[in-house]
């Protein structure tokens, strides 16, 4: 019942209640509970709250509303502990005289119970009213994260912090899915409702579904959350160490490969210190994980440990790479040597690095190698070294040892090599045996002094100890070059004849060699003359060379031939000095003397002894060799091979031939001159048989049999395009629309004076000027033009030109025009 119909009790009926239950907090709420009011003398106190009982979600607002009836004095609210509100950020009060709002901000679990609303009078008494306040949590994620990351292989959980009141009943989801211990043995939800997986892998990531729910209200919520997995960083390195060699401005290259997710991050690290990019540190970063460190102009300083390191959000590693830092062998010293021929020669090889290098020494020459200790068979090479040092002796230098000496300064970490020269002075050595020289009176010859000598030698010409100065004398010169000496002699008398001495002389010794200028005289007689290969014209002589041939070579050997009876030899030079010579031009069966002599720079030597020979008589022509191939046509081309005419010239050729079916022949004379006979017409399809006979003055030849077979006819139509292909048609087609063309713009030219041809006519005439006479010449130069110009035309087929229609408009007038034909013609 509201407040109007409530019953006013006096206060006596009130104490029966007070003595059994002396709580006056409890007797108002029973007094509240009844319904009824409490009468006194004045106006009576009556207390009452806008609502009784309100269900209010965390979070939310309200107010309630206290009127009291009568007068009080002053109005206040107990919360459900029992403790008077105070004003707060929570809970504020708005108060009257008989009204009183309690509100209620943002409200959480803790508020929820009974406030109650007393009303207090002038003379202390109290009255109040009460409502239920009933708080309940909606479904909430607090503070979910999105995404959440963990590390490879270890246990994750998936935070789902959900709050309801009552507590919710939460579901996991992943892939659309739902998550149940009997189908994923390693995720387990656990009682504060989160996920948890054992040993996390790369392929548990995705977007998993938290979904919470209330039964008693209907209420349902989820949260989609996205877990990561992070692996941590592996790393690899392809190298772990490093040789450098300092100071020659190497580089080198570490490399390093990582994987892991996220991306890790490579940094590169020397004594702790973090490295970055520079002149002499580059830095490359490769997609796939790849770092680069390259460091540039190594020194020695540069040599230790360096530290690769990848690092990302599952943790990070490392890996050592070591450069070794070398001196690379350098030699110092070197020197080229020059020793004397037959003395001792000492070469000194210094070199440095680090680790001390070994020295080894390589004969340019032979290749052979010498190291630490080495002594050649014949004890002439030996080896000695220490500390870097290394001499090689070389004992009783010859010159085979001139030459290329290779230094080689080795260690495990490389080598260098450097070339010094042994340089060898000799006494001076003549290069030729050839002593004697051959001449005559007025002859002149050279007399050669080859010298090789080091140091270069001087020479001198002597004749019976006098020396013969480099202007020479009336009879004598001398030519001089490097290692070389010629002395000019022109005899002019027998005391011009004799010996001539040559010296060569240098700081290491001298030498002296004696030269013989002897008189030269004719060859002898060739000998053994032979006759062979003789036929009716021809014969071919050899014979022997002269034992002798007069200290002067050999310049030609004179054959000479006449008939027998004949008193008139006919000459025959040899080509060169062969002793072969073929006689031509001789007559059939006639018997011929023969001799040779041979022929020098001082004359012709005697005869050899005189040989007969006897030509072959004339005979009948040997059988002609034939060959064929098919003409065009019905043709057929048989080639004639001449062999031995039998001394006199072929006069003819008969050819008989007829088909295999036949019994006639056909004969055909075809010149002895000629080298093919042509037989023709022939019948397609057949076979045919041929006689060949050779014939001269003498009478026929023995015939020579051939066989050949005619095709059968071609057709005509694939004969002349069965070649040609779609491209060659076009091609004959334009080109006979092309001659078209040119034979109506020559047609233009003569008949209507237009056209290309007139164009190209008067562009040419134009730029040439009359200078003389006009009625006569134009018309003399109009006949000559056109009748030159007709005998052009039907010697090439007017070809050339194409028709243009608007050169006929442009024509001009026609005596200019053969003005200009007569000018173009006459210049």
């Amino acid at each position: 019942m509201n407040g109007a119909e409530r019953v006013c009790l006096p206060r006596r009926f009130l104490q029966p209640l007070k003595a059994r239950n002396p709580n006056p907090k409890m007797m108002l709420k029973l007094v509240h509970l009844l319904g009824v009011l409490v009468c006194s003398g004045q106006a009576a106190l009556q207390v009452s709250i806008s609502l009784n009982k309100v269900e209010l979600s965390v979070g939310e607002s309200k107010f309630f509303i206290c009127t009291a009836i009568g007068e009080p004095v002053r109005l206040e609210w107990y919360n459900p502990q029992g403790e008077r509100i105070l004003p707060s950020k929570r809970m504020a009060l708005h108060s009257e005289t008989s009204r009183s709002r309690l509100i209620i901000y943002n409200a959480i679990i803790e508020d929820a119970g009974i406030y109650r609303c007393q009303a207090t009078d002038g003379s202390g008494h109290t009255e109040e009213a009460s409502v239920v306040l009933e708080i309940y949590q909606r479904l909430t994620f607090r503070d979910v994260q999105s995404p959440q990351e963990f590390r490879h292989g270890e246990t994750a959980e998936v935070v789902c912090d959900v709050i309801s009141s009552p507590v919710p009943a939460v579901v996991w989801y992943y892939q659309d899915k739902e998550i149940t211990e009997e189908h994923h043995s390693r995720f387990t939800v656990l009682p504060n409702n989160n996920l948890q997986i054992h040993q996390v892998t790369k392929g548990d990531e995705g977007v998993y579904r938290c979904e919470a729910s209330v039964e008693a209200r209907g209420e349902i919520d989820f949260v989609d959350i996205a877990v990561v997995v992070n692996v941590p960083p592996v790393l690899s390195v392809f190298q772990q160490s490093f040789n450098a060699t300092a100071d020659y401005q190497e580089s080198v290259t570490f490399n390093c490969m990582t994987s892991g997710s996220p991306d890790p991050v490579v940094t590169w690290h020397r004594k702790g210190q973090q490295l970055e990019p520079s002149e002499q540190y580059i830095i490359i970063r490769l997609d796939g994980g790849r770092s680069m460190l390259t460091i540039r102009n190594i020194r020695q300083v540069d040599g230790g440990s360096y530290t690769c390191k990848a690092t990302n959000k599952a943790g990070s590693q490392e890996r050592e790479i070591f450069l070794k830092v070398f001196v690379q062998p350098h030699i110092t010293q070197l020197k080229n040597v020059t020793a004397v021929e037959g003395s001792a020669a000492m070469i000194s090889c210094v070199a440095e690095g680090e680790p001390l290098p070994d020295i080894s020494w390589r004969r340019a020459s032979d290749g052979q190698t010498f190291v630490d200790g080495d002594k050649s068979q014949d004890g002439r090479f030996e080896v000695r070294g220490r500390h870097g040092k290394s001499v090689l002796t070389i004992s009783g230098v010859r010159l085979t040892d001139l030459g290329r000496f290779d230094c080689e300064a080795l260690s495990r970490i490389g080598g260098h090599q450097k070339s010094m020269f042994l340089d060898i002075e000799y006494i001076p050595k003549f290069l030729t045996n050839h002593t004697i020289y051959y001449s005559w009176e007025g002859n002149p010859v050279n007399i050669s002094c080859d010298v090789m000598s080091n140091p270069p030698a001087t020479m001198l010409w002597r004749r019976e100890r006098f020396t013969i100065s480099a202007e020479g004398t009336a009879n004598t010169r001398v030519h001089s070059a490097d290692g070389k000496s010629v002395l000019e002699v022109t005899p002019m008398s027998d005391r011009d004849f004799g010996r001539y001495n040559c010296t060569a002389r240098n700081n290491i010794g001298v030498r002296y060699q004696e030269f013989i200028l002897a008189q030269a005289d004719v060859p002898s007689n060739p000998y053994s003359v032979r006759l062979s290969a003789v036929s009716q014209r021809l014969a071919t002589v050899t014979f022997m060379k002269p034992d002798s041939h007069g200290g002067v070579p050999i310049s030609y050997y004179l054959v000479q031939y006449k008939e027998v009876g004949s008193q008139e030899w006919r000459d025959v030079k040899s080509h060169s000095i062969q002793t072969t010579v073929v006689l031509t031009g001789l007559e059939p069966n006639t018997t011929y003397e023969v001799r040779v002599a041979a022929v020098n720079g001082k004359g012709q030597g005697e005869f050899s002894h005189t040989e007969s020979f006897q030509t072959i008589p004339i005979r009948e022509p040997s059988p002609p060799a034939v060959h064929g191939q098919r003409g065009m046509g019905k043709a057929y081309r048989l080639g004639l091979v001449k062999q031995d005419d039998g001394g006199m010239p072929i006069v003819e050729y008969i050819v008989k031939y007829k088909t295999d079916k036949e019994e006639q022949w056909m004969t055909k004379l075809v010149p002895g001159a000629n080298d093919f006979a042509m037989l023709q017409p022939l019948q397609w399809n057949t076979r045919y048989e041929v006689e060949i006979t050779a014939r001269n003055v003498k009478g026929l030849s023995e015939p020579t049999f051939y066989q050949f077979f005619m095709p059968q006819k071609p057709d005509i139509t694939e004969s002349l395009f069965s070649g040609l292909g779609l491209g060659t048609v076009v091609g004959l087609g334009l080109g006979a629309l092309l001659l078209l063309l040119v034979l109506v713009d020559v047609s233009c030219f003569f008949l209507r004076h237009c056209g290309l041809l007139m164009c190209i006519t008067r562009t040419l005439c134009s730029k040439k000027t009359s200078t003389s006479g006009k009625g006569k010449e134009i018309e003399e130069g109009k006949a000559a033009y056109l009748e030159d110009r007709e005998q052009n035309l039907e010697s090439s087929g007017i070809d050339g030109w194409m028709v243009n229609a608007s050169s006929c408009k442009e024509a001009t007038a026609e005596g200019r025009k053969w003005k200009r034909v007569s000018q173009a013609g006459y210049d």
